[in-house]
């Protein structure tokens, strides 16, 4: 008995050195090696894999700037420092943006736009869509479900009391995820010093949109007559302004009969 015993462990222990012994001649023979230099981009990467640079992770974005050419400031999240910290190890100068952070484009919540119907079903927007064009009497609007929220990896976002989704901007690190996720494309990357936007997305009629929005653009191009530097174009029946040529003198504000217009 115990002869077999000993034969047995002795088998167990053979196979384990010779199982060993291919591994360790496998990982020899089919190494792969990596280029350092993406170990170290990736080093510097905050490592949040949020894909707010528009590649698969942090690993992949490094590989995208070092093997690629992809810009050395691909990282929304690290901002300035980590692109400086980037462009210093590849060699390139990299100069500090104006950073954008996402707004919402709209303002018929609860108490200006009309509601179709209270959804109950599989929470988020999108789903939502899938049933019926809007709940809410504009097919343009925030249907304020929530699924950008959700979509935020830094909880930089959480709902207001009028249905809308507010962005803390101390938490928000402009990655995107949310403008990416919302599907009527409500919200939209805005910097600082762009204090005038059009609070609006429908391209209905004036008559359609005032029967179901008290709030919305009704392209009635009062604001395009009024501006002094030209800078809005009302196209489809929704006023645009061009940030390079607005002054923010606020006449457009003040002449919109629908207050769609917001000087920040």
């Amino acid at each position: 008995m115990m002869t077999v015993i000993i034969n047995t462990v002795s088998v167990l222990v053979g196979l384990c050195i010779a199982v060993g012994a291919m591994l360790v001649f496998a990982s020899k023979v089919f190494k792969v090696e990596t280029n350092p230099l993406v170990d170290e981009v990736a080093s510097l990467l905050p490592g949040a894999n949020c894909g707010g640079c528009g590649f698969a992770g942090c690993a992949s974005c490094a590989e995208a700037i070092v093997l690629s050419g992809a810009p050395v400031n691909s990282c929304p999240v690290g901002g300035y420092d980590v692109a400086k910290q980037i462009g210093a190890v590849m060699g390139q100068e990299v100069s500090e943006s104006e950073k954008a952070f996402p707004f919402v484009r709209c303002q018929g919540g609860q108490a200006h736009c009309t509601t179709l119907y209270d959804y109950q079903g599989v929470e988020g927007c999108k789903a939502a869509l899938m049933l019926c064009d809007s709940r809410k009497g504009c097919t343009y609007g925030c249907m304020g479900l929530g699924t950008c929220v959700r979509a935020c990896p830094f909880d930089a976002i959480s709902m207001g009391e009028d249905g809308f989704p507010v962005v803390n901007k101390n938490l928000c690190t402009s990655c995107g995820n949310c403008i990416a996720s919302c599907p009527n494309g409500v919200l939209t990357f805005a910097r600082n010093s762009e204090k005038v936007h059009v609070l609006c997305r429908s391209h209905d009629k004036g008559k359609d949109v005032k029967a179901v929005c008290e709030v919305g653009c009704i392209g009635c191009k009062k604001c395009e007559k009024e501006c002094p530097a030209g800078a809005i174009k009302v196209t489809e029946f929704l006023a645009e302004i061009d940030q390079e040529k607005c002054t923010a003198c606020g006449a457009c504000v003040t002449i919109c009969p629908q207050k769609a217009i917001e000087l920040r």
